[in-house]
């Protein structure tokens, strides 16, 4: 369990012993990570993260396509086994489905009570600042210091099989760095 600040700068050549990659296209590129064609393959941190934790990485695609991902409070294992993929977490994705849409979504982000916003779009190459939180029942996000979207739980993944972290990517080249993880 993460008690105290976490960091990982990616500054290796090897994911090593902290991550829990279930596929083979999670890799470290000049010191952040990358990957493609994952399709929800997600990359899970092997740490367990409070209940209440705020959470920050940085993010960028190389492409206009969008589709930024993480997965808070999941299994820790999980990944699609077909192209329909129901998570074990929360899902939170900027400039999804070709990048029209900004989601967070309770395990399924396909399901009809997701957030969803329109705008802004993943520009190709811009680094965005992400804040994820979780306080008690709601789950807050941000970029680059402005609100995004909100998910107010009232049965909120907490306990076993909802403690995990992960990074995620469905098609398109992204990249992550500098996470850091702390208790709220």
């Amino acid at each position: 369990m993460i008690t105290a600040r976490f960091e990982d700068n990616f500054e290796r050549e090897q994911l090593g012993g902290e991550w829990n990659a279930t596929g083979n296209m999670w890799t470290i590129d000049q010191g952040a990570l990358r990957v493609s064609g994952a399709r929800n393959h997600p990359l899970w941190l092997r740490r367990r993260i409070p209940r209440n934790a705020h959470i920050e990485f940085d993010a960028w695609s190389s492409t206009d396509e969008g589709d930024l991902k993480c997965e808070v409070y999941g299994d820790g294992r999980s990944f699609a086994q077909q192209d329909s993929y129901t998570a074990t977490s929360y899902v939170v994705i900027f400039g999804g489905w070709h990048n029209q849409l900004n989601v967070i979504a309770r395990m399924d982000e396909h399901a009809s009570d997701r957030r969803v916003r329109r705008g802004p779009r993943v520009v190709p190459g811009q680094h965005y600042h992400w804040v994820v939180e979780r306080r008690d029942r709601t789950l807050t996000w941000s970029i680059d210091g402005q609100p995004m979207l909100e998910f107010n739980d009232p049965e909120p993944l907490a306990g076993r099989g909802h403690e995990y972290f992960a990074f995620n990517n469905w098609n398109v080249e992204a990249h992550f760095d500098n996470l850091v993880i702390q208790p709220l």
